[in-house]
């Protein structure tokens, strides 16, 4: 029999199911038991063969599910109809035998008690067969849970199938429980998916528990969003946890500090491997994220961050907001684009500004320190109106000691022109469209002051 504390912990996995509180949105998870039933399972395990002792505590743990709301099981075994002879296998003697229902248990025990091992032992084509024993079904978790005492038979490679159908997204990872296998023989299983060894019929008994739990449950985690020195004080930030494999997305929330100013407790399905993306600007992730099943895991990742505050000078109103590019220092990829009179939340670190005005202005090296406030300032603009007495060709240049740098274009078919410039000293080179020659062209000076407006008439 069970242990009591395996017993009483499945009748609370099961009351949690039904009621809703251990998942926030119901679904179905179908878990499908992939069993060896190959010749080698006669071998003695204990005091009796390994089939046996793997039928009875299997069975054992599937009468506490029974009845399991949202759960579905089935078997399929392999290596049990066709006997090996000398210099011949059967490779695919692999066959579902208790397709998916709510009340499958009676007839596994059924099977399962009447089984006979004979055969070899094709793991990837059981693997491979078992993709289309789950019913299409986009929102179920579909979990294999195999059973093994040997490793692959017939020349194919079991980590490759499990790869492509988790990829495929058809299965998650499966669980692989390794019956009394040797040190060899466990390496080459471990990529098939989360391994558990069973060295003894009294670990397998534990290792299937706790598979079975992990399969089952979702377990709570936070993510602790760290400041440079270490304290999880970081929050208000948008995270997403993804499918490291298949790259869908799991969770995706804001992140939120509780009333006692400690990240919320998240209820996470134990299931997965996940990669972690906090959405600062720049945005930080990890890799490789697990949660153990049981135990509140906590998730650190660096994400210390300062503010940059954009500010205008005094004078008139602009009559739309003047966009800036945040840039990292050095490099080209735009990070952000942030508006002047605005604040917004940066990691720590040296970034590059680039104004939107007219002309473009750049502030390189501004530092963004934890916690703190970096503000930048950028002049007033002043107002450049230039009417022509035609429209004409022509453009507006900055004066930069002997320089010019070009600014802005005239528009040819245009009456009036005005621009918003910052304070500096510009030209203006006009050409009427009715004038063919080019000592026609005129040029023209301005001095712009913040919030002041200057006209040129030609």
């Amino acid at each position: 029999m069970l242990p009591r504390s395996f017993r009483t912990f499945f009748a609370i996995i099961a009351l949690l199911l039904g009621s809703g509180l251990a998942a926030q949105d119901r679904q179905v998870t179908r878990m499908l038991f992939v069993m060896d039933a190959s010749n080698s399972m006669n071998a003695f395990w204990g005091n009796q063969p390994k089939i046996n002792t793997a039928r009875e505590l299997l069975l054992e743990s599937l009468e506490q599910l029974e009845g399991t709301p949202d759960l579905e099981l089935a078997l399929r075994l392999y290596g049990h109809q066709t006997a090996i002879e000398p210099g011949k296998q059967d490779c695919d003697d692999t066959r579902l035998e208790v397709p998916f229902s709510e009340r499958s248990v009676p007839e596994m025990r059924r099977v399962l008690e009447a089984v006979r091992c004979v055969g070899t032992t094709p793991i990837a084509r059981s693997l491979e067969k078992a993709a289309g024993d789950f019913p299409d079904d986009p929102k179920a978790r579909n979990i294999i849970i195999l059973i093994t005492d040997g490793i692959e038979a017939c020349d194919e490679d079991p980590c490759a199938v499990s790869r492509a159908l988790q990829a495929r997204g058809i299965i998650l990872k499966p669980f692989v429980i390794g019956v009394g296998l040797d040190d060899g023989q466990k390496y080459s299983l471990q990529c098939v998916g989360n391994y558990y060894d069973a060295s003894t019929p009294e670990l397998f008994d534990q290792v299937l528990q706790v598979v079975i739990t992990q399969a089952l449950n979702s377990t709570t985690a936070e993510i602790d969003l760290l400041t440079v020195d270490g304290k999880p004080t970081e929050t208000d930030v948008p995270v997403t946890l993804y499918d490291q494999r298949t790259g869908e997305v799991r969770y995706h929330f804001v992140h939120t500090l509780n009333a006692r100013g400690r990240p919320d407790t998240l209820s996470i399905d134990p299931v997965y491997t996940y990669r972690l993306v906090a959405h600062t600007i720049p945005p930080v992730s990890r890799e490789d994220v697990t949660v153990k099943p049981g135990t509140h895991t906590i998730i650190t990742l660096s994400a210390g961050q300062g503010q940059l505050e954009l500010k205008m000078g005094s004078g008139l109103p602009e009559q739309r907001p003047t966009p800036c590019i945040v840039r990292r220092q050095g490099d080209g990829t735009t990070l952000n684009v942030q508006d002047i009179n605005t604040t917004d939340k940066y990691l720590v670190g040296r970034y590059d500004l680039e104004f939107l005005t007219l002309p473009r202005l750049k502030v390189e090296d501004v530092t963004i320190e934890q916690g703190k406030t970096a503000t930048v300032q950028v002049p007033q603009t002043g107002v450049l109106n230039i009417l022509p007495g035609t429209p004409g060709y022509g453009a507006v240049f900055l004066r930069e000691g002997d320089r010019l740098v070009h600014v802005v274009d005239l528009d040819p078919s245009a009456l009036r022109h005005q621009y918003r410039l910052l304070p500096g000293t510009y030209q203006v080179v006009y050409r009427s469209r009715s004038a063919n020659r080019t000592e026609y062209s005129t040029t023209k000076d301005a001095v712009i002051e913040s919030g002041r407006s200057v006209t040129i008439n030609f």
